[in-house]
């Protein structure tokens, strides 16, 4: 099969006859991505973004976070930038993303109807917006959910498989904030995303790390395809898997707050293959992968070398041209 058949099958549990990856090189990757240029959900290391949030880079990672949002009270709500999503400069590159990206399957990238919110008020902010403010919360949440629709339309027109974008909603062991509050609010505005994107042909797919198995129930039920998550430890495998597997693709890299730092090159390659036989299926519903920003997360070349290569070997082992024996996995 080629990138984009063993992604797409995979993801839709339709059997598979290897692991599809996301590795840096040489182990190769099955995925592509594009995006709007500029997103409006550009998170620059520093700097102001489109809506007036300026960052500030956190050190050795990657990452940056906001320093001073652009919305302190709503009073100034008319006062706030709000990118012009249509804007055709922002879709010059997506036009020939399919034709770059050959069998891979491509990723287009949406805008983060979480994250976003609190990079525009602030995370105490946002949480109190719930309570103290929903019609503005809402009325700000609807104008991301509209400008991921458009979105949506261009990625489909352009041949994208599927769309992404990241909202970590979890601590190390609870959500931010109560489930109810973000089946409330969040829930229904995740359905109409990921429903417009099915209805286009476009695969669902979300990154949030931490503690999120409160709502990864919901989350199924709102369409979403692939959860992409960093961390697995603070949950349990055997959580995850007994409860999701089977109902959700999940693609992972080893633990990379516990196994990749503290683990060594044994345990890694053992916690590798639970995660395979844990979280995944014969017939699909696990991408391996790596973490990108490997020196922000204090990993080791060794640790990423011996992950990618076992994963490897767990596809070579496992996925055969002769029928898989149920009891091998």
């Amino acid at each position: 099969m080629d990138s984009r058949t063993v992604v797409a099958r995979a993801i839709r549990f339709e059997g598979i006859d290897r692991l599809p990856i996301f590795f840096p090189d040489p182990y190769g990757s099955d995925l592509a991505w594009t995006g709007m240029s500029p997103s409006p959900d550009d998170r620059p290391k520093s700097g102001v973004d489109e809506w007036g949030a300026e960052w500030k880079n956190l050190g050795k990672t990657n990452l940056g976070e906001v320093k001073k949002v652009p919305l302190t009270d709503w009073k100034d709500w008319d006062k706030l930038k709000i990118p012009d999503v249509r804007a055709p400069h922002r879709w010059e590159k997506v036009k020939t993303a399919r034709e770059a990206a050959g069998d891979k399957f491509l990723i287009g990238g949406g805008i983060s109807i979480y994250e976003r919110v609190h990079f525009i008020r602030g995370l105490e902010n946002t949480w109190m917006d719930i309570y103290d403010h929903p019609k503005e919360l809402e009325n700000l949440l609807d104008i991301l959910v509209e400008m991921n629709l458009v979105a949506i339309e261009r990625y489909a027109q352009a041949g994208v498989d599927g769309y992404m974008f990241c909202d970590d909603w979890g601590l190390q062991n609870r959500l931010m904030i109560s489930p109810q509050a973000w089946r409330t609010f969040w829930k229904p505005r995740y359905k109409t995303i990921y429903h417009a994107a099915h209805e286009a042909g476009l695969l669902t797919l979300l990154h949030s790390c931490g503690y999120i198995v409160d709502i990864l129930d919901d989350l199924i039920e709102a369409e979403l395809d692939v959860i992409q998550m960093d961390q697995q430890q603070n949950m349990g495998l055997d959580l995850l898997g007994s409860r999701f597997g089977g109902r959700i693709t999940f693609w992972c890299p080893v633990d990379i707050q516990n196994m990749m730092v503290h683990g060594s090159l044994d345990d890694i390659r053992a916690y590798c293959w639970k995660m395979v036989k844990t979280l995944g299926r014969p017939n699909g519903g696990f991408i391996a992968g790596w973490y990108a920003d490997p020196v922000g997360a204090g990993h080791r070349q060794e640790a990423i070398d011996a992950m990618c290569q076992e994963f490897l070997k767990i596809s070579e082992t496992l996925f055969t041209s002769a029928p898989l024996p149920r009891s091998s996995w």
